[in-house]
């Protein structure tokens, strides 16, 4: 039998899904639904804790939990997450499509950005499907000079879990600047786009932890589908933390 704030969680997702809670509705309170399912208030954070993991609310300190539209997938910016990660913490039915995977340099203006002497990569352009539907072409340049080699199955699984578990790269950080761009006939194709021509880009620069630059990345998403989420925090002039 499952746990009591497993069936809680399970509960409030279903009411979720049937709109009971719609999109952008806050849910009862915490000590509303202590009452209502006869529980501590600590179960019922670890419930909502499971439907925040589930992509289906959002904690709002001071506000409470509101319920996430659900045709939009939360993707972070500050966190560095693949997309097998992400499928696994958000059960998203997700697959993988690869379109592309040769020999490549380091695009150019990337490669003088960073002063780069060694540009030789290889390319993999992957299809990322949910639930059957195209959601978001990726496109990765991955130097030689840390992966000397991938092969068709470890592009098809987790780049990442081969990279650190396989390869014993310590991946650390990344920057990332996210455009709104027109797509490409090609990417309008796979994607599947019919009322707009643009997509979400997000160009991300990945580095190791001996701040070696390893990783390139240009994520093309479907505006209709994917949001991106951050937690900022004001500061006062100070530099501290406005609380």
């Amino acid at each position: 039998m499952a746990v009591k704030y497993i069936q809680i969680a399970t509960d409030l997702a279903n009411k979720i899904k049937h709109e009971q809670y719609a999109a952008g509705d806050f849910l009862p309170s915490e000590p509303t639904l202590s009452q209502l399912y006869n529980v501590s208030r600590e179960t019922i954070r670890k419930a909502l804790t499971e439907l925040a993991d589930a992509g289906l609310i959002q904690k709002i300190q001071g506000k409470g939990s509101v319920v996430i539209n659900a045709a939009r997938i939360a993707f972070p910016v500050s966190n560095i997450e693949s997309f097998d990660e992400l499928n696994k913490q958000k059960q998203m039915h997700a697959a993988t499509k690869i379109i592309e995977l040769t020999d490549a340099r380091v695009p150019f203006t990337i490669s003088k950005h960073l002063s780069l002497t060694e540009t030789a990569a290889t390319y993999v352009k992957r299809l990322r499907l949910i639930n059957h539907e195209p959601i978001v072409v990726d496109e990765d340049y991955i130097l030689k000079k840390y992966v000397p080699q991938i092969s068709p199955q470890q592009a098809q699984s987790s780049l990442y879990h081969y990279f650190e578990h396989d390869l014993g790269l310590e991946i650390d950080y990344a920057t990332k600047t996210i455009t709104v761009e027109p797509a490409s006939a090609s990417v309008i194709k796979q994607l599947q786009l019919t009322n707009t021509n643009l997509v979400v880009v997000v160009r991300s620069l990945t580095y190791l932890k001996d701040t070696s630059f390893f990783q390139y990345t240009i994520s093309q998403h479907r505006p209709d589908k994917f949001k991106f989420v951050d937690f900022a925090h004001r500061k006062n002039k100070n530099g501290g933390l406005i609380l």
